[in-house]
């Protein structure tokens, strides 16, 4: 397919956003769009500065046989506070308040832009990282961890808090409940991670984090490691937990009786 040069540039950029994290060799553009090596070479040095330039991404070229060029999404810093203030505002409804402390967040994290914005944060603070796959707990995660997945075009897998037969065998850990201290169980398929996987842990909201040191636990069993933990919103009160995590808001008070929510930037801002 003969194109010209703006109609490549176009092109070649689609395909760099929605491949982002997978080396391309030049010859896979050379031969599809009929044109010689320097000139896709001259397309996407172009390309490279825009992108960089507008903060989307950045483009490495890699030498060698397997080499090519490799696409990472990124977001300036002034984008994502924007974006997460208006979450901020959003989030400090009073009406969100539910029962036993926690919040109303389904409306935000099943709205798509809100979604792919999330991703781009997240992916963004850990772009530095090699992850293998994005893990959460069914069921509230499970889009958001979609959304970060996507962005770092990796799998994500799903932790169930019961039997499913077609998860097939599974390995199981029992956790304490971080909200009501009894003793729980979670699931996961034994075909869905592969040892010695890095896993990036992704989850909407962190309390007591009983849910997310289980999911750490299910790790060892599966003999992977974790490369960080990433959470929506947490209502951290001063514990400590026995793992890392950042965060996008954090919720420094909740107040029933008056129907008050104090919603602050999170943690993944801290400079």
């Amino acid at each position: 397919m003969k194109l010209r040069r703006s109609e490549r540039m176009v092109v070649i950029s689609n395909y760099l956003i929605n491949n982002p994290y997978k080396i391309t060799s030049l010859s896979t553009f050379s031969e599809k769009y009929e044109s010689a090596k320097s000139s896709i070479s001259e397309d996407i040095a172009i390309i490279k500065k825009a992108f960089e330039e507008s903060a989307i991404g950045k483009i490495d070229t890699i030498t060698g046989a397997n080499g090519g060029v490799i696409f990472t999404p990124t977001i300036s810093e002034k984008e994502a506070r924007l974006i997460t203030e208006e979450l901020s505002t959003s989030l400090s409804n009073s009406d969100r308040i539910l029962p036993g402390g926690y919040i109303y967040l389904s409306d935000l994290l099943s709205t798509p832009e809100i979604l792919r914005n999330i991703g781009r944060i997240i992916a963004d603070a850990f772009k530095e990282e090699k992850i293998d796959v994005v893990m959460t707990v069914a069921t509230k995660g499970v889009p958001l961890a979609n959304a970060v997945a996507n962005v770092l075009n990796v799998p994500f897998v799903i932790v169930r808090r019961d039997l499913k037969i077609t998860e097939g065998s599974t390995v199981s850990v029992n956790y304490a409940s971080g909200s009501s201290d009894r003793i729980e169980k979670m699931f996961l398929s034994k075909r869905s991670l592969k040892p010695n996987s890095k896993v990036l842990i992704v989850d909407d909201f962190l309390k007591g984090g009983g849910t997310i040191s289980g999911m750490i636990s299910l790790l060892k069993e599966f003999e992977s490691t974790l490369v960080g933990v990433a959470v929506f919103a947490d209502n951290n009160q001063q514990k400590h937990y026995q793992f890392d995590y950042k965060s996008l808001l954090h919720i420094s008070k909740i107040d029933i009786d008056n129907q008050i929510i104090d919603v602050e930037l999170g943690n993944l801002f801290n400079n």
